[in-house]
């Protein structure tokens, strides 16, 4: 069941279900929420919903259960080790919730309350994560980039509080809603360096535009530095792994020469 991103081989069918049911449980999160859809349909979601529950709950029984078999996780405290681990306790999150709900009543729990115990089943894409080789790509990806991408986000934050400042200073007394403080300012300048712009709030002096034209075009580059540090990253992985597998490739092919 361990057999995934981590792993060399392919899915095994259970796995295969598993990740099915991790999509369908996330699609239907959507769909509860649709006012539109008729009583047959919600009756029809919370019984699939009961279904995967019970699965992924007894799938982190087993799963418990098994982990003995590893000798890092062997005697009481190795399964307490495991059961303290990251993806162990994003499996529990992943049902528990919601299987709380069942045992104590749906009926019973304020919307509120049962949406935030719902919204729990985001929990369930650390599965996709452990089974999808994409996600270990992804992850050895973001260690190699680690740095890089810190600085690329504190270049961001001091730009932000930089641009914050400037209209503060410029536009605060004319717009004293919109920036008569760096706080307000930090609204305008996060909308205008991640280039959305929601048009909400902008300069009307001469002054202010001008600064928030070299503002914005600082955004450009700002918003394409780390998606070029981690698509330089990503790239490297991939060819590292490649080198890797050739590596190997080669490796068994003279050894099998040398056994004839």
């Amino acid at each position: 069941m361990e057999q995934g991103s981590s792993g060399s081989g392919k899915l095994s069918w259970i796995n295969r279900v598993l990740v099915f049911l991790v999509l369908a449980s996330l699609v239907m999160l959507a769909l509860e929420t649709e006012p539109d859809l008729s009583d047959t349909w919600h009756r029809s979601l919370r019984v699939l919903n009961v279904i995967i529950v019970v699965v992924f709950a007894v799938e982190y029984v087993l799963r418990f259960w098994a982990a003995g078999e590893n000798p890092k996780y062997a005697g009481f405290k190795g399964h307490l080790r495991y059961a303290f681990s990251f993806y162990a306790i994003a499996d529990l999150l992943a049902f528990l919730p919601e299987l709380l709900i069942m045992i104590f009543a749906a009926d019973h729990i304020s919307p509120q309350l049962l949406a935030i115990l719902k919204a729990f089943r985001l929990f369930r894409l650390f599965k996709l994560a452990r089974y999808i080789p994409a996600f270990n790509l992804l992850r050895d990806a973001m260690k190699k980039a680690g740095s890089q991408l810190m600085i690329s986000l504190f270049l961001a934050l001091a730009l932000v509080y930089i641009s914050a400042i400037a209209l503060y200073l410029i536009e605060g007394d004319q717009q004293p809603d919109a920036f008569g403080s760096i706080p307000r300012a930090v609204w305008w300048a996060i909308a205008t360096l991640t280039t959305v712009g929601y048009g909400d709030v902008f300069p009307i002096t001469p002054l202010g535009r001008v600064a928030a034209s070299c503002i914005a075009l600082a955004g450009i580059g700002v918003v394409a530095l780390p998606a070029g540090v981690f698509a330089s990253s990503f790239s490297d992985v991939i060819r590292e792994r490649q080198e890797a597998a050739l590596e190997e490739k080669a490796r068994q092919s003279l050894t099998g020469q040398d056994d004839d």
